[in-house]
């Protein structure tokens, strides 16, 4: 009997081939002017360019297979603008929101990249590699101690996914945090291969005050993500220079912030992930098949409350 070993050889070559891709993929990330590129694509995500923007947005919708029927403007041709598509409004009721007030809720569409808690100040990213939670939030010591022994959820939204950010749960907002840094890829590759990336990136961190302690958003941005924006900020543009900027907000009296569950409370023009931290014994379980790689969808339920 003859025994071939081409199916197990041609495997086997495959598989180099793409580790190989995968090692220039990362290679090319570190070289390329990734904030000049983000900010060039940024500007013309934002013109109006008719005709040229449909076309786009017409490729982009068949490219990522985009479902538009969940769109409150199913029509590309809606859209002046790449960033108003990219960003759009889903149809009011497409997302319902977990009305058991025992569970905080996912924020946004996207997939889980992990989760779990907060130890000795390290934050999981993928296998071999962590991150401080004192530099993901801009080295704010003060802050990083509010979520010792906490938990942590990273959630990746791919170019697909609905854009908008919610609230997990009922918050009043106490601080935002410019960050400045990297502009890599977030994707799930790019976590398994860049230590800290979460941490390197730029980023934007809100920390609401909520009836189970603090609760820091974390938008991260990546390449290609032309800016983030909050509503009470609206587009967060980069300050000149490398410094940590802060913004202090009144919790109480008329001019405090205090957004619902299931509020808005951010976008990102052209995808990225959120990092969400909660402080010790604020949450008790996470929901029934919330696990890495699991689909999230904004509105249900995500995690259950510490009683």
């Amino acid at each position: 009997m003859l025994v071939t070993l081409e199916p197990v050889q041609t495997n086997r070559t495959r598989i180099e081939r793409n580790l190989k891709l995968d090692k220039v993929k990362i290679a090319l990330q570190y070289i390329m002017p990734k904030h000049l590129v983000s900010r060039l694509v940024g500007k013309l995500a934002a013109a109006e360019m008719g005709s040229v923007t449909t076309a786009a947005i017409k490729w982009f919708i068949k490219q990522y297979k985009i479902d538009m029927s969940e769109a409150a403007q199913p029509a590309p041709e809606a859209y002046p603008t790449f960033n108003q598509f990219f960003t759009r409004a889903l149809k009011p009721g497409i997302r319902p929101l977990c009305e058991d007030k025992d569970y905080i809720i996912h924020p946004v569409d996207g997939a889980v990249s992990q989760l779990g808690p907060i130890e000795d100040g390290r934050i999981f990213q993928a296998k071999g590699h962590d991150y401080s939670s004192l530099a993901l939030l801009g080295n704010q010591a003060a802050d990083a101690k509010r979520f010792e022994e906490g938990d942590f959820a990273t959630i990746y939204l791919a170019p697909k996914d609905y854009h908008r950010i919610h609230m997990p749960i009922k918050g009043t907002l106490s601080k935002m945090t410019y960050v400045p840094g990297e502009l890599f890829s977030v994707n799930p590759l790019t976590a398994q291969n860049v230590p800290g990336l979460f941490a390197r990136n730029e980023r934007v961190v809100a920390i609401f005050e909520t009836e189970i302690g603090p609760m820091a958003m974390v938008l991260v941005g990546a390449t290609i993500v032309a800016s983030i924006e909050t509503i009470w900020a609206g587009t967060v543009t980069p300050p000149t220079g490398k410094d940590v900027f802060t913004w202090d907000y009144p919790t109480e009296g008329p001019d405090a912030l205090t957004l619902e569950k299931g509020a808005e409370m951010g976008r990102f023009k052209l995808g990225s992930t959120v990092v969400m931290l909660f402080a010790k014994d604020a949450l008790d379980e996470f929901a029934d098949g919330v696990e890495p790689c699991s689909v999230t969808r904004m509105g249900q339920a995500f995690a259950k409350i510490e009683d």
